[in-house]
């Protein structure tokens, strides 16, 4: 049996919330995307996949700019939804994996925007293996960082409490999936 606190939240966990926490609450559970009962991180890294591919299109600064905002915000939409959920780092809350993989995605952005926006995504239309590459394997990485949880990462994980310490443990894993690649790409 599952157990509640890793239950997605009913309704009742924004009865009473202000219209911008109903907003964030949302945000928090990744619009939705968290909201699957099995690996909800999973659903909420591919959401973020999803989501990540046009916005590296904009450029590399323009998804370098999103990625710092989104991680500037992780720490109270993290918090929030957890508040208005009723327990610290319910699986369901996924926007720390979008903040995670959108990191883990900066070297594929970085030379998405070297190539040149959407001439970069007539090179990947025509190339699966380049595709499965430079898009699979940060999303493989990361989510591996996320689950296993390497030094630092578990010692943040179980030290840092609240809305940053829902966010931060995938920040590094991010961190750690962009190093990987590149290591991978370049090595």
């Amino acid at each position: 049996m599952t157990k509640p606190e890793n239950q997605p939240a009913s309704q009742s966990a924004t009865t009473h919330a202000s219209g911008l926490e109903k907003a964030v609450y949302w945000l928090g559970l990744g619009l939705g995307s968290g909201l699957p009962r099995h690996a909800p991180g999973t659903w909420g890294s591919l959401a973020a996949l999803a989501l990540g591919v046009p916005m590296m299109l904009l450029g590399f600064y323009a998804y370098l700019a999103i990625v710092i905002i989104a991680a500037l915000i992780g720490s109270y939409v993290c918090g929030t939804t957890s508040r208005l959920m009723g327990g610290h780092d319910n699986p369901h809350i996924v926007f720390d994996e979008w903040v995670g993989m959108w990191i883990a995605l900066l070297p594929v952005a970085l030379l998405i925007g070297e190539v040149g926006g959407w001439r970069a995504a007539v090179l990947m239309s025509g190339n699966f293996l380049w595709v499965l590459f430079a898009l699979g394997l940060p999303f493989a990485l990361f989510r591996l960082f996320d689950i296993i949880k390497p030094f630092p990462i578990r010692w943040v994980d179980k030290n840092v409490s609240g809305g940053f310490g829902i966010l931060i443990d995938d920040v590094l894993a991010g961190i750690m999936a962009a190093i990987a690649w590149v290591l991978v790409a370049y090595i």
